[in-house]
């Protein structure tokens, strides 16, 4: 067994349940993880010396299988969907025990300890339990990085109980089939297994902050990027995938408080974690800089394959998965913001890849408008890559995060308003898809003029500009733009067809009525009538 970096706080880790035989790795540094992972067969190291593994049978989370223990603390307060599914506490506690039991059976384990939320109002202790180094070199990235002094007096506030290799019995653990997350928030324990996806550990703490701090701290938890002007200006970014909320975010000029989950208080932006789970689908380093030189020692790369007779990393390579990704610190970062804590935003930007080629590039939102946009999250793909396919294909995901999200969308919705209102922040929606047509027809909006139209937000030049009401969904829309043809700024001008636009945008206003129709009774009339129009 390898030395420990500090003593291994033993009697604390076995009160979990653990039992006394087990051989336990007890804070690792990255490089001790790495060496073992390789040694073990586990991953191998690409020509820049990051470790190159492959999750298994599972390459992305999977929300059919994520449980929330529905008991005294839940059964009222989560919002029960087809994204928190209920599971009978008695189905948590013998699964906890059958994952503890093989774990104790395995010849080592890896424990580390750790935490989120960079403002220390609100950090959550963790001490996380994996089957294997690789996924605890994953925890070391992502999750923030106690001192030897803190540890020396760490008490963890919850667990995280990981065992790729444990399968569960569906007729007999109350499971969908042998893979499995549950949240226990009596227990203050996940636990997972089947699954060596390890986006379900960082996911999972993230689904239990979006309860504790909304609920019980009063502050918003968000699925969104952050950064941070000289001056101070912190700005958020909302958007699902394909969306370019890492790539804006990323501005050499502004340093970034973090890419993906954030929490706001009174005064302050701070990031959740303490690293970066990016992408790397088609990565260069023209594209994306930053995250290409972050792929160096100590960072995992999952799912890629490498180029013939090489150990270079295939970027363009589906064969394994579409949704390959890179795991490393913060700190790989050249501007990160250290500690990850940004000032109240005066920007927010909604993004959206709309490829229907309705939605204006950049608009202005009233609190009302935010809110509604926020429950609705939309954005709109090509809906596949087969030949011939070219129709897009709506996406509606509550607050950019539905699926991590155990309270009514209309409760993160209301605090979000709330805290526009009173810091008066500007809301922006930002159409990174297409112009002068649908896919197929229209073109894809230079990611120059998106850029200057951000600039443009971010240094008020907005706010000299004349706007005019889009007269289907009501947001604002400038006349005019530094860097950006005038044309360009409403979208029903660039299409050659303006009668087809005009039927397009009913359409898709439709599509939005119809999505929001399930979360119309939690919200208020303010954010009901924001609604786009359909007459």
């Amino acid at each position: 067994m390898s030395v420990p970096t500090i003593m291994i706080p033993l009697e604390k880790i076995l009160q979990v349940g653990l039992p006394e035989t087990t051989n336990i790795h007890y804070q690792l540094t990255p490089d001790e993880l790495v060496q073992q992972a390789v040694e073990r067969g586990q991953g191998e190291l690409n020509d820049t010396g990051a470790l190159v593994v492959k999750t298994g049978e599972f390459t992305g989370r999977s929300p059919q299988d994520k449980f929330i223990v529905k008991d005294s603390i839940t059964e009222n307060t989560v919002h029960w969907n087809n994204f928190n599914l209920p599971i009978d506490e008695k189905y948590f506690h013998q699964l906890k025990k059958k994952v503890l039991n093989y774990l104790g059976q395995q010849d080592e384990v890896w424990v580390r300890d750790c935490y989120a939320c960079a403002h220390p109002e609100y950090r959550l202790n963790i001490r996380v339990i994996n089957e294997n180094p690789w996924s605890n070199l994953f925890a070391y990235n992502m999750f923030l990085r106690p001192t030897d002094d803190d540890l020396e007096t760490f008490e963890a506030d919850w667990h995280i109980i990981q065992a790729p290799g444990f399968y569960a019995d569906p007729a007999v653990d109350g499971t969908r089939q042998h893979n499995f997350a549950i949240v226990s928030f009596t227990e203050k324990t996940i636990i997972i297994g089947g699954s060596g996806y390890t986006g379900e550990m960082k996911k999972g703490i993230f689904t239990i902050l979006n309860y504790i701090l909304p609920h019980d701290r009063n502050v918003l938890s968000m699925h969104c990027s952050a950064n941070m002007g000289e001056d101070g200006d912190t700005a958020i970014f909302f958007g699902l995938s394909g969306t370019g909320k890492t790539t804006l975010s990323a501005d050499p000029n502004r340093k970034l408080i973090g890419d993906d989950e954030h929490g706001w208080n009174g005064n302050a932006i701070f990031n959740f974690e303490g690293g970066c789970y990016a992408k790397v689908i088609d990565l260069s380093e023209e594209k994306e800089p930053e995250i290409f030189h972050a792929i160096r020692p100590g960072a995992i790369v999952e799912n890629t394959t490498f180029l013939d007779g090489s150990n270079q990393i295939d970027f363009a390579s589906k064969k394994i998965t579409e949704n390959t990704r890179v795991s490393y610190p913060l700190t790989y970062i050249s501007n990160a913001l250290e500690p990850s804590i940004g000032n109240t935003p005066k920007n927010i930007f909604f993004l959206t890849a709309d490829a229907y080629g309705i939605l204006p590039p950049v608009s202005k939102l009233t609190p009302g408008q935010a809110m509604y946009q926020f429950i609705s999250g939309y954005t709109a793909k090509v809906a596949g890559t087969e030949a011939g396919v070219t129709e897009p294909k709506s996406t509606f995901s509550a607050c950019f995060g539905a699926p991590f999200l155990p309270l009514h969308p209309g409760f993160y919705a209301e605090m979000l308003g709330e805290k526009m209102k009173e810091n008066q922040v500007n809301v922006w929606m930002i159409n990174t898809g297409w112009t002068g047509g649908p896919y197929g027809v229209g073109n894809r909006i230079k990611l120059g003029y998106t850029r200057a139209m951000i600039t443009a937000a971010l240094n008020g030049e907005l706010d000299k500009v004349e706007f005019v009401a889009h007269p289907v969904f009501g947001m604002m829309m400038p006349t005019s733009c530094p860097g950006v043809p005038a044309e360009v700024l409403n979208p029903r001008n660039t299409w050659e067809d303006k009668e087809a636009y005009d039927e397009r945008a009913k359409d898709l206003a439709q599509q939005f009525r119809k999505n929001f129709e399930k979360y119309a009774s939690g919200v208020t009339e303010e954010i009901l009538a924001a609604a786009p129009s359909i007459d």
